[in-house]
């Protein structure tokens, strides 16, 4: 028998029994883990309102084994919330919209439970606080949050060089497949060519240009959303069913 501790970013919340919860959650040591919480559906929980989704806490997990993922679900004993963005996020539709996207997104990305993912949780963790704070619009938080996740899990666009031969920018035909924008003499069929103004504003995204990002016009973010999801879905293999609820 274990004890591990850990703070880690509430994805989601599930029903167990009669009073239990199983809580999903992506940690910064172990990655993915999933919990039982005990009688947190009762009214005179302890922590009840600390483990619900979007919350950063830090949480104690007793095992019955020597490692934290093993045979059976480990048990949560002790929360202390290190910050409730849950509280601001839930206030507003596209704010809660844009978060849930980005809790589902975290979870595909962090697919097998034990194996740590560190630059997923920090990105998560930085998401959700800027998405909180509400210094900037909520669509374009999620859609830098989204192609700085496919950065770190090996699928990085490029919106200025050439993807496949590297010519020096700017470069206007976009291919999924090929991992961004394309040159003239890369240019493969089924290429989609986006306004200037788009690639600049994902390339700000990016690179966490947020200068030239707020002061984008909304024709060119919708348009970039649209390359974005479907960017992601490419590399996914199948779409996050969040995102049909994102406000555009």
């Amino acid at each position: 028998m274990s004890l591990f501790r850990d703070d880690g970013i509430v994805l989601r919340t599930q029903k167990l029994g009669e009073a239990d919860r199983i809580i999903t959650l992506l940690t910064r040591q172990h990655g993915k883990v999933r919990a039982v919480a005990r009688g947190i559906r009762k009214t005179k929980s302890k922590f009840g309102a600390r483990l619900e989704p979007f919350s950063h806490v830090d949480v104690q997990f007793f095992s019955r084994g020597a490692d934290l993922i093993g045979r059976g679900l480990p048990l949560c004993t002790q929360v202390e919330t290190i910050a409730p963005y849950g509280g601001t996020i839930v206030t507003d539709y596209g704010r809660y919209t844009a978060g849930t996207a980005m809790l589902e997104t975290a979870e595909r990305f962090a697919e097998n439970e034990g194996e740590p993912a560190v630059q997923q949780y920090l990105l998560l963790v930085g998401g959700l606080r800027t998405l909180a704070a509400g210094t900037h619009q909520s669509h374009l938080v999620l859609d830098a949050f989204l192609l700085r996740s496919l950065a770190v899990n090996g699928y990085g666009a490029s919106f200025t060089d050439c993807a496949k031969c590297g010519l020096p920018g700017p470069n206007r035909f976009f291919s999924l497949q090929a991992g961004g924008v394309l040159c003239a003499d890369c240019r493969v069929p089924g290429c989609a060519v986006p306004s200037p103004e788009t690639l600049v504003l994902l390339g700000a995204l990016l690179s966490g240009d947020w200068r030239t990002a707020d002061g984008c016009e909304s024709r060119y973010w919708r348009e970039g959303s649209g390359l974005v999801a479907a960017y992601l879905q490419w590399h996914l293999e199948r779409g996050i069913r969040s995102m049909r609820y994102v406000e555009k």
